[in-house]
């Protein structure tokens, strides 16, 4: 009778399927350098599409769901079992990478093709999610598809509106999708054991240390503002230096008043990533400012201390500067502990792959976060090169999403339903 080890594929074998599947799903991206796939958009439904051949092709049932999120179900020994989900995200920042978020679908499928190439079922059901939005792309609405499954999805967050002013709302409905039946996709505690996700570890500590997988242990608390910035548009060459109420200089002000007040606490993060200003023009003052505030910290007091700081140091700004400021929530995400029991699951079996066990937190927001509301959640992390992520030049290693499938895989045949009640 084979072990286990002997029965999955190798990690070579794993590892070339995933990056020939991670590079097929990066054809369907909007014009630019790297990956570019929002919510609801003609490249989201491509992706779907191949992920749904890839699922059916590994032996699940595989549909889009009401949210557009792209899932597969291989069933257990008999029909009708609580499931134990695996999944990520299938969309992408501006510019980004291929394997953020779209490896942890790929693995995820791999890892029930190669169970149902032995015809191997287990006392659980196997439901692989594609979130259709993690991350907010389009909308801001970070994390759309995994919280309409935990039931904690915002309804007035239809409402937001894109680029091109069509409402969240209105993109559902244009992609075939209907907005009312969003609160009765949430799902049931007793249908989900626990919630696995595989990401790359966008950032250093792995390949720092040599270590092809991590195990996170928690994920931070994040959360996103919009500062606008209202001062008083002029003539470049008239107006004098000492009256001018210059809204990009309050606004630089600001960004470095963010950087200082985010400096020196361990964990703690500030980034302003889309600063945006009007008229536009050489020869004019900017008279208009926007720009997003990114506040991140593994305690949620520290990082909320943080946002009160650096709203009062801008609207100190403005008042010194004599600019109108005004400030809007776009969106924040609560941290989460990841379950001690799926984590020293996890962690077994990333030994049983002759890999020393490394525990470490995750600075950047996953779809687990929204699902431990509704389950029990984990997360392997791959080690990625340079710590490098959201930019085209994201790498990884065949050999390590080889490593990571069969850990997976070994986390999924071992897994002990009965820690899950």
């Amino acid at each position: 009778m084979q072990s286990a080890s002997e029965s999955m594929p190798s990690a070579a074998e794993f590892g070339a399927e995933i990056m020939a599947r991670a590079d097929a799903a990066a054809a369907f991206s909007e014009p630019g350098d790297g990956v570019t796939r929002r919510f609801a958009t003609p490249e989201h439904r491509k992706a779907s599409d191949l992920i749904l051949e890839w699922m059916r092709d590994a032996g699940m049932e595989a549909w889009v769901d009401g949210i557009g999120n792209t899932v597969g179900r291989y069933e257990g020994d008999r029909p009708g079992l609580p499931a134990l989900m695996l999944g990520s995200h299938q969309d992408t920042v501006q510019n980004g990478g291929r394997y953020d978020g779209m490896l942890g679908v790929i693995v995820a499928i791999a890892c029930v093709k190669a169970l149902d190439a032995r015809g191997e079922r287990l006392p659980f059901a196997i439901e692989v999610v594609a979130f259709g939005d993690e991350e907010g792309l389009r909308f801001g609405t970070s994390l759309l598809g995994s919280e309409t499954l935990a039931g904690t999805f915002d309804i007035s967050e239809l409402e937001r509106v894109d680029d091109d002013a069509v409402s969240l709302a209105q993109a559902m409905r244009d992609f075939g999708l209907d907005p009312a039946a969003i609160p009765s996709l949430a799902r049931r505690p007793e249908d989900i054991l626990a919630y696995v996700e595989t990401h790359i570890e966008q950032g250093p500590v792995l390949e720092a240390e040599g270590l092809p997988l991590g195990i996170v242990t928690a994920i931070a608390h994040s959360g996103r503002l919009t500062v606008g910035i209202s001062g008083t548009a002029g003539h470049a060459g008239t107006v004098p230096m000492n009256r001018r109420h210059d809204a990009l200089a309050a606004a630089c002000e600001a960004v470095l008043a963010i950087e200082r007040r985010c400096s020196g606490i361990e964990g703690l993060v500030g980034t302003v990533g889309k600063l945006a200003l009007a008229p536009g023009a050489a020869n004019v003052i900017p008279g208009e400012v926007t720009f997003s505030v990114d506040i991140r910290a593994p305690e949620g007091e520290v990082r909320m201390a943080a946002v009160r700081d650096v709203c009062g140091e801008i609207e100190a700004i403005g008042a010194r500067r004599g600019v109108r400021v005004r400030f809007s929530d776009d969106h924040h995400s609560a941290g989460c502990v990841c379950t001690p029991w799926v984590m020293d699951q996890l962690e077994a079996a990333v030994v049983a792959e002759g890999i020393a066990p490394r525990r470490l937190p995750s600075g950047a927001g996953h779809d687990a976060m929204a699902m431990v509301d509704l389950t029990a959640a984990g997360m392997l992390f791959v080690r990625c090169t340079g710590g490098v992520s959201h930019r085209p030049d994201e790498a990884i290693t065949a050999e390590d999403a080889g490593v990571a499938a069969r850990a997976l895989l070994r986390f999924v045949r071992d897994f002990r339903v009965e820690e899950s009640r």
